[in-house]
This record gives structure tokens, sequence and C-alpha cells, in this order.
């Protein structure tokens, strides 16, 4: 039987130091170098892509890196968010890979594959809270916006960082990597809303993402590090809807689980494309 060239390049990156080679390309992004030299990577890779720049914030002089392009920022109101104040909104520009109920056994599918909450939040305990509760995931292409924002108000009550591996998350992770979500490094960030509940958003990330940097704590990913479980109880920031979480140094995936409640009416279609502080979903009985 013919392999697809997906599986091979799956079997291949099994044989390669994922996490070394990522961090490689972090280094040569955030490498600063005269910027024209700059400046011609930045259009290489817009035009292949078809990056839309029209709101982006381009400092004087331009980017002094790629990772600074890649990070960028957009004009203030760029992504307005719904004002519907019980809306859930997406954390980040993207494509809705997958979305609906988590399941008795508190698990989801993705793709056709089973995964279990907790392997995904780094905790078995807390996973099963989120027992008949909803989930959705946003795919972050390298074409878009790459700062993944709150979906909910509510306090920032704790974070993880979940130290693992890094597996594409395109079609070859997801179609040919077990468990690729649960294997690849990422965060967890809590947020206590009180609308709807504790609100989990997971930035995981990818081969390729230099690192996670969390915009909220000093919680960078690849590093060599751990930096665990962190409870902020008093202490946490106060977050509205859009706010900032964190940033992807080349892009990924971000995975929301909401706890159990009212039933939700879904505002989006799988494969959906989405920008950030767009609705999501809205409870039922508000529509």
């Amino acid at each position: 039987m013919q392999l697809s060239p997906a599986r091979l390049a799956a079997d291949a990156l099994r044989l390669l130091p994922r996490k070394r080679i990522s961090r490689a390309l972090g280094a040569i992004a955030a490498t600063r170098a005269p910027q024209p030299l700059v400046q011609r990577a930045i259009d290489a890779f817009v035009r292949a892509y078809d990056v839309d720049m029209a709101q982006a914030i381009v400092p004087s002089g331009g980017y002094r890196s790629f990772d600074d392009f890649f990070t960028r920022a957009l004009e203030p109101g760029a992504r307005p968010i719904d004002p519907d104040t019980s809306a859930i909104t997406s954390p980040a520009d993207g494509k809705i890979e997958d979305f609906g109920a988590v399941d008795v056994a508190a698990s989801i599918t993705v793709k056709g594959k089973p995964y279990r909450v907790g392997d995904l939040l780094g905790d078995v305990g807390l996973g099963a809270s989120y027992q008949g509760g909803n989930y959705f995931i946003v795919y972050l292409s390298p074409r878009d916006y790459h700062r993944v924002h709150t979906p909910v108000a509510g306090k920032l009550s704790a974070s993880r960082h979940v130290p693992g591996t890094l597996y594409p998350v395109n079609r070859i992770g997801t179609d040919f990597v077990p468990q690729v979500f649960a294997r690849n490094e990422r965060v967890v960030s809590v947020q206590d809303s009180p609308e709807h509940g504790k609100v989990v958003t997971i930035m995981v990330a990818a081969i390729g993402v230099g690192h996670i940097s969390m915009s909220y704590d000093d919680i960078r990913t690849n590093q060599g590090r751990d930096a665990g479980l962190k409870q902020y109880g008093a202490n946490g920031v106060q977050l509205a809807r859009g706010d900032e979480l964190g940033v992807f140094h080349l892009g990924s995936t971000a995975v929301v689980f909401l706890p159990p409640g009212a039933p939700l009416e879904w505002c989006v279609s799988p494969g959906e494309m989405v920008r950030m502080g767009q609705r999501v979903a809205v409870p039922r009985r508000q529509r």
C-alpha cells in the first residue's frame, strides 16, 4: 500500500529532534538583521501565504526581525468584540477545527480520534469537571494573526505549563500523530467567569513554534524549564473578553473548554474562518 505524503512526513518527524529544531527556528526568527533583509523575507512570506497586513501595526522603520512581524499587534478596534456579553467569542483568528459537547467519559472526539479532557489539561481531576460541558478548537495557520485572547470575561485563577513534545498540528499531526494535542507542549489558562464558570483556554505549541509567551505572567515554553501549576488566588488578573492571553511565536492551535451549564447554540460551522472576538456560541435561552 502506498503511503500518503502526509503520513511519510509524520513518520520522518518522529526521527527528528523536534524541540531543538523549533528552538533553532525561533532563535533565527528573533535575530535582528538589517531591515532591508528582514523586509525581503517578510514580503516573500506575505506573498506566499497571502497575509493581510491592512490592520497590522508596523513600527517606524519597519520590523527588525521576522518574529516581530509574526507576533505583530493590530490597530485598536481591528477586532471588535461581540457586543452580547453572554457570547463566547473566538480567542484567535483562524479556522474552526471542531466543536461540540464533552461526553459522559469527559472525552472529546477530534478528527475521529478520542481525547480525554484531563490529558489535554494535564489534570485528570480538573478534566472530569468538564463532563457534559462544551469545547471548540481554533487552528491558526501561518497567515493568521498570532495573539490569543480571552473568550469570556473573568478573573484568571490558575495556569499550568504542560511539558511535551512538538509535532505539527496541521493535517500531518491531526491525522497521523496519535493524541497530538495531548502530546505537544501547551499552556492552560483558567478563568473564573461569572457567566460561564471555569473556562479554560489551552494554547497548544507545535513544531516550528519557537515558544509561547504568556501576557499575564512570565511563562515561556520550550525553554528547558517547566513553570508547572500556578494558582493566582486573590492576585488573579481580572480580564475582559478580548484581553490578550499570550502569543504564539509561529503558529498553532487554541482549545477552549466550558463547564456544564446552560445549553449552547453554536454560531459557527466546522471549517469556518473566524476572527478574534467573533461570536462562537451563546446560551440557547438568550439567542
